[in-house]
């Protein structure tokens, strides 16, 4: 019989020693705290709180996939997060998750999709005639921007006016950075409600809501069939024949804004910033580009056949994986590699470690797009940059597809030059960058 194993033990007075620094970034006192303690530790975050921090690739393959029915979504997810965007695939669980997902996977197959790719390319051309050539500029508002329109004209085609798109997008981006708050500041709870702060994000949520009910009764009302995400989710019935009730819908909406623009958005700017200190993969994509150009203009074509433009992505997402933290709770008590897990223990994977872990990746620190030669596949068990399981990103397919096209618009127009020394991190929700200071010469 082989003898349990106590989860290692990071005390409290360790988390508000370094309270300040992990309010900027907590990844480096998680790395140090993975080193100290190994694989699997206990954070005390409060006199009755803790979480458990994991690195451990197999413990995240078994919660996410292979004992899934055991686990949930934290309350960061089910609650905190649900005021701001509501109840949708993100943050719903059960019988509701289930119903949703069944509902919406069709709009999501690459069939589906194949119709959303002339929108994607011509929402990328538009933001990138933002790039001034030959200075110097930070690409992440750009590619941010890039990001929010390319999910506003596949869900809107041309519904939305600017200036509810502008509003749209700002509110989105709001209220992520209140969450940031009270999930790095718990302590200041109370003050977040007396103040009034959690109500005025709240408000901006519900203006949000409004205009995007608008939207909906205006194509309602129109019967003109644009063939975009939303005519495919108001057309979609459950099995009783009944379609998604109008609140639903803009719950969905609102998951689609905030998971779809904000985690594409980092992740673009981060293999822009690849590419930039790696010109060789700028040049590969480059010839890759031209030789599909010359076979074929099919856009579907050039999104299913850039092998090298999808390893570099691929490899951007292991280094900065835009959802570096992976959540969940467990419903009944749970044992794993000798270790006792009391039901409702609250479970973050960090991605972003499991990703440069070096039992798992070899020179896992370099940036080497060859290692997905051979696709993703052969590394399912230890790469997670859409999650896993039942629960994997609905999106991932989209998210590719708009990826590959805005990558390689970018490498056919430019040659791109970095400004920075190093690749800075700003990890909120998600993992975004800093300081993408970059030049583009155009190609003559």
């Amino acid at each position: 019989m082989e003898t349990k194993q106590n989860i290692p033990t990071v005390p409290l007075r360790r988390f508000f020693k370094h309270s300040l620094e992990i309010l900027k970034n907590p990844l480096p006192f998680h790395h140090q705290n993975f080193e100290e303690q190994g694989d699997v530790f206990k954070l005390k975050i409060g006199f009755k709180n803790s979480v458990i921090f994991i690195r451990d690739a197999s413990m995240a393959e078994y919660v996410l996939q292979k004992n899934q029915k055991n686990y949930t979504k934290s309350k960061i997810q089910t609650e905190d997060l649900v005021k701001y965007v509501g109840k949708g695939l993100l943050t719903s669980e059960g019988e509701l998750w289930k119903k949703q997902r069944k509902l919406i996977q069709p709009a999501f197959h690459k069939k589906q999709l194949e119709n959303l790719l002339e929108s994607i390319k011509d929402a990328i051309q538009l933001e990138y005639n933002k790039i001034i050539p030959n200075s110097v500029i930070d690409i992440f508002p750009i590619l941010n921007d890039l990001a929010f329109q390319t999910v506003v004209k596949s869900l809107f085609s041309s519904a939305a006016n600017q200036t509810d798109i502008n509003r749209l997008q700002y509110i989105t981006e709001q209220a992520q950075q209140m969450l940031v708050k009270e999930l790095r500041q718990p302590y200041l709870g109370w003050w977040f409600n007396v103040s009034g702060e959690i109500k005025k994000h709240v408000d901006l949520t519900n203006e949000a809501r409004e205009i995007l009910k608008r939207i909906v009764n205006e194509r309602r009302i129109s019967n003109i069939k644009e063939h975009d995400l939303l005519d495919m989710l108001l057309d979609a019935k459950y099995d009783d024949g009944t379609s998604m009730e109008e609140e639903q819908l803009v719950d969905e909406i609102l998951i689609l804004f905030t998971a779809g623009h904000e985690t594409t958005s980092n992740a673009l700017t981060f293999i822009t910033q690849l590419l930039a200190l790696y010109p060789e993969w700028q040049e590969k994509i480059y010839n890759e580009r031209i030789a599909l150009k010359n076979e074929s203009d099919d856009l579907m074509d050039l999104v299913t056949k850039s092998k090298i433009c999808q390893q570099v992505i691929e490899e951007a997402m292991r280094l900065y994986p835009p959802a570096y933290f992976i959540d969940r709770v467990n419903k009944e008590p749970d044992t794993f590699n000798n270790m006792d897990f009391e039901a409702g223990s609250n479970l973050l994977f960090s991605v972003y470690e499991i990703h440069r872990h070096s039992k798992l990746w070899e020179q896992p620190d370099e940036f080497l797009p060859e290692r997905f030669s051979e696709g993703s596949r052969k590394f399912s068990s230890q790469y997670f940059p859409f999650g896993a399981g039942p629960r994997k990103c609905i999106g991932n397919n989209f998210a590719m597809f708009e990826m590959i096209i805005a990558v390689s618009e970018l490498v056919s127009s430019y040659k791109i030059i970095p400004d920075f020394e190093t690749i800075d991190i700003t990890p909120l929700i998600t993992l975004k960058p800093k300081n993408a200071f970059l030049k583009f010469e155009e190609r003559m």
